[in-house]
């Protein structure tokens, strides 16, 4: 059994998955700083510097030892409040698309490069057509 799971383990296959995976989470990293940091900071300002990941709807009381600010959503959270944190999931939501949409760009441009390597097959030689064309005659 171990064989066999060490043999399964050393496929193509998986390997390549586990690559895809770690170099995923890499560039989640990435579309996560640049929806944060540069997208929903312009998306704010356009908005009238709306910040929706501090909108929430509090669904339980804040609790008499809580220190922290009662308007913040991270606060609440680490406090244990029962909330709904629509704001924090809208952002979520807009991180998912612009990470679905800039891999549509490098898939998308993927294909295109792939289409521009691949050289149309070189024609048959005259032998070959020759030789195709006796059998054809001989079939009839």
């Amino acid at each position: 059994m171990l064989t066999e799971f060490r043999n399964f383990i050393a496929k193509g296959n998986v390997l390549d998955l586990a690559v895809a995976v770690i170099i995923g989470a890499a560039f989640a990293t990435i579309t996560k700083s640049l929806t944060d940091d540069i997208i929903m900071p312009v998306v704010g300002y356009i908005f009238g510097g709306a910040d929706f990941s501090s909108h929430f709807i509090l669904l339980g009381d804040i609790p008499a030892d809580f220190s922290g600010s009662p308007t913040s959503y991270a606060d609440l959270k680490a406090a244990g409040v029962a909330m709904l944190g629509w704001g924090e999931f809208l952002t979520v939501v807009i991180n998912f698309l612009i990470l679905a949409f800039v891999i549509f760009l490098i898939v998308r441009q993927a294909s295109k490069f792939k289409r521009i390597e691949e050289a149309p097959p070189a024609p048959d030689p005259e032998d070959v057509v020759l030789l195709r064309e006796i059998r054809d005659l001989l079939k009839k």
